[in-house]
Formats: C-alpha cells, sequence, structure tokens
C-alpha cells in the first residue's frame, strides 16, 4: 500500500455508491453517491420515495438499486498472475468491506509485532499484502487475504519514484449533478427516454 505522504488522511478513499442494471438497456448503472461527501442523494430519496408510496411494482424495481460502500488506496504491484503488465507499476485498488476490516484491523494493531505503519513502508521493513480471492457460493471471498512478513521491493524498485506515481483518489470520480443523475434515472430506471426515441 503507498501512503499519501503529504496528506496522510487522504491515503484511503472512502466513498459510496448507487448502482443497479439498466430496466432499458441492460447495462450496470453506478453513480456516485452524493453521500460521500455529507450531502444529500436523489436517487437514494427517490428510493426511499418508492419503497414508501410506490405501486408494488414500483417498489419492486426500487429494491435492485444498491448502494454499495468502498475504498481506494494507492497501491504497488509486486505481483499479478492474472495481468503482468500491472508488475511494478502504481495502481490503485478499489475494495469493499471484507478488505477492509482486515486492512484496518491490522494498521490499528498496536502490537510491536503487528504490522501497523509497515503496510506503508517501502524500506525492507515494509509488509505487502496479498489480495487472495475465493469463491463462496456465488460470491467472491477476500477472507484469506493478509500482510506479508516484512520484505524489501523487488530490484530496480524506487520509493521516491512510486511516491511520485500516486493517484488523487478523491478526483477518481465525477461528482453527478441532480439535474444528471436524475437524468441517469430518466433514461435507465424510468426509460422515459427510450420511450420517447
Amino acid at each position: 500500500l503507498i501512503p499519501n505522504v503529504n496528506e496522510p488522511e487522504k491515503t484511503f478513499f472512502h466513498y459510496y455508491n448507487q448502482a443497479w442494471t439498466s430496466f432499458c438497456t441492460g447495462q450496470y448503472i453506478s453513480v456516485l453517491s452524493p453521500q460521500t461527501f455529507g450531502k444529500p442523494d436523489l436517487i437514494a430519496n427517490t428510493k426511499f420515495k418508492l419503497k414508501n408510496a410506490g405501486t408494488e411494482e414500483e417498489k419492486r424495481k426500487a429494491d435492485t438499486i444498491r448502494r454499495a460502500e468502498n475504498w481506494l488506496v494507492n497501491v504497488y504491484v509486486i505481483n499479478d498472475p492474472q495481468s503482468p503488465d500491472n508488475n511494478g507499476t502504481v495502481k490503485i485498488m478499489r475494495f469493499g468491506k471484507q478488505l477492509h476490516k482486515i486492512i484496518m484491523d491490522c494498521l490499528q494493531d498496536t502490537d510491536e509485532a503487528s504490522v501497523g505503519a509497515r503496510a506503508f513502508d517501502l524500506t525492507e521493513n515494509g509488509c505487502n499484502f496479498r489480495v487472495k480471492v475465493d469463491r463462496q457460493g456465488d460470491f467472491p471471498s477476500y477472507v484469506t487475504s493478509k500482510f506479508l512478513l516484512p520484505s524489501a521491493l523487488p530490484a530496480g524498485a524506487d520509493p521516491e519514484s512510486i511516491l511520485e506515481q500516486v493517484y488523487d483518489l478523491e478526483n477518481v470520480f465525477t461528482l453527478k449533478t441532480d439535474a444528471e443523475m436524475q437524468q441517469t434515472l430518466e433514461e435507465h430506471f424510468y426509460c422515459e427516454a427510450a420511450q420517447s426515441a
């Protein structure tokens, strides 16, 4: 994991999004929720209204809108068996509650032998984080992911250069205006654009 050395509090970006499968095109729709920044969410409000006062069909449709909670963090990729081209590069890792709990538990552990700050240490004292995906029924499980014993970065990896390549996580997603969110609802929830075309 790579820290934001200038603004440590921005090392992780915690966000919410609203998502559903379009009733018009079948594509997956995902919208950054203004609740990320403590603001009202038009899509969440629409779902709430339909769940409480809509027809049975509207309530059923409203149930398909899901609010997901995720985090972003910059990472330096040591070994990506699925995409070897990622090795030796800085990427953004998106993760959900399962990985968040594993990471936070290790960061907050104050025991001398724990990972703690070594999760962000780019020297030989740093601990790599291995993401392991298993299947539990129809869903992926990350419970066996863990921090490894301290080890040096691969030969040729320069900590200074790595730190200079980090992404501004707060600008990865664009927050839609209420008008744009309403348009997304009209096109992919109410199918109004499809009907008028």
